[in-house]
């Protein structure tokens, strides 16, 4: 009980310290272009539930997630065997996702455009064969940089396609990649692919740890855009009339739906592999009721708190003859907002982790801070003006590629999943919001113009990261040169 209490007492207070920035700059700009107080309680709210439901998730993830995923790598080494990798990968992919509750967040956003039913399986089909093959990379050893290459040719490929008969499914399949890496799939997939490369035993063993989130992010992206030469999208309209109750309501049943399959999942393991004692059993359902409360309680908060009182701010400051200043402050509230995603807590720390302290956690922060809000201003200029998303989205992956061959490995890892890890709820319970409340205000398309911002979000990282990665093989390579030891002078050499 001590121990709990401990836990939540820690996990509670980062939580606290990730949302104060945005709730107090929040506060403020509410205050200065006066709010309803009806939308303004809402978000205060809906900022204490989002605050215990991460503190309370973060919780039960880990007492469960992490626990199953290590359970699996250690069944997958024992085995030795590919079919079972092939099916225990997907499975893992495709219910990791389905629980996912970023990926919630943004279906119930692109509802009027693709049933939400549809796009999560689309996007979970999607995520299940690519973390299949980002688990065969670490066991064959494919290089990194070579399989990211690839993949992204295929994407831009099919993305041409589809831009010639449905070019407004472009901006849906790249935020789409960008939601499904967040607090669930974050831990999961990285403690599963950390046991796997660690059984090699080898010197790049480490460096394989990372990249699997962003080798696993490339697969929604894909299976979306299929989905766009089959579709033709309706116009979105977000839904800001439901209160925090119907949020509550609507997040009891669709959570027990997205985390049922996967206890299920770790019932079918406990009988064919696992076989834990019952008090250990208990102890995962105990954090599995942790997980469903938390995550609960944080997409009631995220839903029926901030996307109103984001989209009312940016209709407020679209409607205004100095619109312009929706850059500035949108930059802001992303280089602030990135702190909160539990995602990027749990990769900061396992980067300090394996890293053994070399890379920062405040760097790396600042890193994706600095991306993030490079992202948001990007994509708040494409509202105001209707620039295209191919304009940013193609040159910054080439820049990102181009990198990778002059970058150190384990940062190009780090940077690909931090571009999975940055662009979770959060993101798109606020900051898409608020492009969407500037972007009706201007009568900008929204489809074309709004969304893609949860895509570029997900780019800049990989951009910033790899910068930072460079910078320090520089920095390194300078300390070597400056500490390199004196010749010894042998004893015959000294005069007498």
């Amino acid at each position: 009980m001590h121990l709990i209490s401990k836990m939540l007492g820690g996990r509670f207070k980062e939580s606290i310290q990730a949302v104060l920035p945005v709730f107090v700059l929040v506060i403020g700009i509410s205050a200065f272009i006066g709010v309803p107080m009806e939308t303004l309680g809402a978000f205060i709210i809906g900022t204490v539930l989002l605050v215990f439901g991460l503190t309370i998730f973060q919780i039960g993830a880990n007492a469960s997630m992490v626990t199953i995923a290590e359970g699996i790598g250690n069944f997958i080494v024992r085995k030795r065997k590919l079919k079972i990798l092939i099916l225990i990968a997907f499975l893992v992919g495709f219910l990791i996702t389905v629980a996912e509750p970023a990926l919630w967040v943004l279906s119930d956003q692109f509802k009027t455009v693709v049933s939400p039913v549809i796009l999560i399986l689309a996007v979970a089909m999607g995520v299940g064969v690519f973390v299949t093959i980002a688990l065969l990379r670490i066991v064959l050893q494919i290089s990194l940089k070579y399989l990211i290459l690839i993949s992204y040719g295929i994407v831009f490929v099919i993305a041409y396609l589809v831009s010639l008969t449905n070019p407004g499914f472009i901006p849906i399949a790249f935020d789409s990649g960008g939601v499904t890496t967040g607090p669930m799939a974050v831990p999961f997939i990285m403690s599963l692919g950390y046991g796997l490369s660690h059984s090699r035993g080898d010197k790049k063993s480490e460096i394989d740890t990372f990249g699997l989130i962003g080798i696993a992010s490339i697969g929604p992206i894909i299976s979306v855009l299929i989905l766009g030469l089959l579709n033709q999208p309706d116009v979105p309209i977000l839904d800001t009339t439901s209160s925090l109750l119907d949020y509550f309501i609507t997040n009891l049943f669709q959570m027990a739906i997205a985390i049922l399959p996967f206890i299920l999942f770790f019932f079918f393991f406990q009988m064919i592999a696992f076989r834990y004692r019952r008090e250990r059993v208990k102890k995962i359902m105990i954090a599995f009721g942790y997980t469903y409360v938390g995550l609960v309680l944080f997409l009631t908060g995220a839903n029926g708190g901030l996307v109103n009182l984001a989209f009312y701010i940016g209709e407020h400051f679209a409607s205004t003859s100095y619109y312009w200043v929706l850059i500035p402050i949108g930059m802001l509230f992303g280089f602030l907002v990135i702190s909160a995603e539990p995602s990027v807590i749990v990769l900061n720390k396992q980067v300090h982790e394996v890293s053994a302290g070399a890379i920062p956690q405040k760097l790396m922060m600042t890193s994706l801070s600095i991306g993030v809000s490079l992202a948001i201003g990007m994509s708040l200029l494409r509202v105001i003006t209707g620039i295209s998303i191919w304009y940013f989205i193609l040159p910054g992956y080439l820049i990102a590629i181009a990198l990778m061959f002059f970058t150190p490995a384990i940062f190009s890892g780090i940077a690909f999943d931090s571009g999975g890890a940055v662009s979770g709820a959060m993101t798109s319970a606020f900051l898409v919001p608020f492009a969407l409340g500037a972007a009706t205000s201007l009568g900008s398309n929204i489809l074309t113009d709004a969304f893609g911002l949860v895509s570029l979000v997900a780019m800049t990282p990989l951009i910033t990261i790899q910068i930072l990665g460079f910078l320090y093989q520089r920095r390194q390579a300078k300390v070597e040169i400056k500490t390199e030891p004196e010749r010894i002078i042998k004893l015959s050499e000294v005069e007498k």
